[in-house]
């Protein structure tokens, strides 16, 4: 990550978070009495979106850590709880929905700890007859802060702990090297967002290559981690087909799908305001100019004769290699699902009881005690 500008909120300015983060990047800094100054200098960029990937706030969070996936009730939802760490990410994907997410978009990170985690001790106590996944990855990648802060090993520490909830650490990187040593107890599930040597070389700049992602994930299962991967998002063109079964062939080569919690998939989709954003940005990016229809929630998506059909493909591959890897659809409704997967969730207790059954399986959880 190559910051360029540091902000600090005056209010933790002599937190101790705070001071070790200086310390590490050792970058000249400015003290600010609230967002508004970050924001400014953000906005007055030529691009402001590239501006924010170089710029870090250091302040606190005053609102709520944990938060629900902001599902919608067109689709199915996996009810997945949200670790909110900081936002946004130094890596630069054509298609991400942080680019409108956050206004402006800039990298912000949260030092107050002690009360991440306070409202986490509260939030694993009960209840006790619910197994709870949470994960860090929702409005940033989960490991791109692993060079000057300690939030990952505070929290593998925490889960490994406790025996009913399992934290999911997704990433785009191999910054795994601080993970190596540590007790997780099978609690932690290291996870990557996966895509074709085409996409992550044309559509997913400064991010690892698929071969390096794989590697870390063999490392992370050779140190006991459990494994999860995401094709979100799974990208439409020429060839896509065979280049993602390729993908397939290539994970289970390098991991055990006895090892897997889970698979998701998810294609393309955005809100109708990123297609500005990706014609000046990346001008030689054709992904937006597939055909979309305007899904219920607002994104623009493929067909749904197309979706089904990538699907299908792809999960046909994997029920080759593993049958029993769970995989699911997100955000995709019952009759994507049956048609593409050959079940609804409600055909087994739901989404939510489907990937929590798999994390008890993988993780050790139990659901009293």
């Amino acid at each position: 990550m190559q910051i360029s500008k540091l902000f600090i909120d005056r209010q933790v300015a002599d937190h101790p978070m705070t001071q070790s983060i200086q310390s590490r990047l050792k970058l000249p800094f400015e003290t600010v009495k609230n967002a508004q100054q970050v924001y400014e200098a953000v906005l007055s960029a030529s691009d402001p979106v590239q501006q924010g990937k170089e710029t870090l706030y250091l302040t606190r969070n005053r609102g709520a850590f944990l938060k629900s996936c902001p599902g919608t009730r067109h689709y199915i939802c996996c009810d997945y709880q949200i670790l909110h760490i900081g936002s946004f990410c130094h890596m630069d994907c054509t298609y991400c929905v942080l680019q409108t997410y956050f206004h402006p978009p800039m990298l912000q990170y949260f030092v107050n700890h002690e009360d991440l985690m306070a409202e986490l001790d509260q939030f694993l106590k009960t209840p006790k007859n619910k197994i709870r996944r949470i994960g860090t990855g929702e409005f940033t990648d989960s490991l791109i802060w692993e060079s000057w802060t300690d939030v990952s090993h505070l929290l593998v520490q925490r889960f490994a702990i406790q025996k009913r909830a399992v934290l999911e650490l997704k990433t785009k990187t191999t910054a795994i090297g601080r993970l190596q040593d540590l007790n997780h107890n099978r609690k932690t599930i290291t996870a990557w967002s996966m895509n074709t040597k085409h996409i992550i070389h044309t559509q997913e700049r400064a991010t690892a290559s698929l071969a390096a992602r794989l590697k870390a994930a063999a490392s992370c299962e050779a140190w006991g981690y459990p494994l999860a991967f995401h094709f979100d998002p799974l990208i439409l063109y020429d060839g896509c087909e065979e280049d993602y079964a390729r993908v397939i062939e290539n994970l289970y080569s390098h991991v055990s799908g006895g090892n897997i919690a889970w698979i998701s998939l998810g294609t393309l989709r955005f809100p109708p305001s990123l297609k500005t954003i990706i014609r000046k940005r990346f001008p030689d990016s054709k992904i937006i100019y597939e055909e979309f229809i305007k899904g219920p929630d607002g994104k623009m998506r493929y067909f749904k004769p197309l979706r089904v059909q990538l699907y299908r493909k792809i999960v046909t591959c994997i029920r080759d290699h593993a049958p029993d890897t769970v995989v699911y659809l997100c955000m995709e409704d019952d009759d994507v699902w049956r048609k593409s997967l050959g079940f609804i969730p409600d055909d087994v207790g739901g989404l939510p009881h489907m990937l929590d059954q798999s994390a008890a399986r993988h993780c050790d959880l139990k659901l009293s005690g």
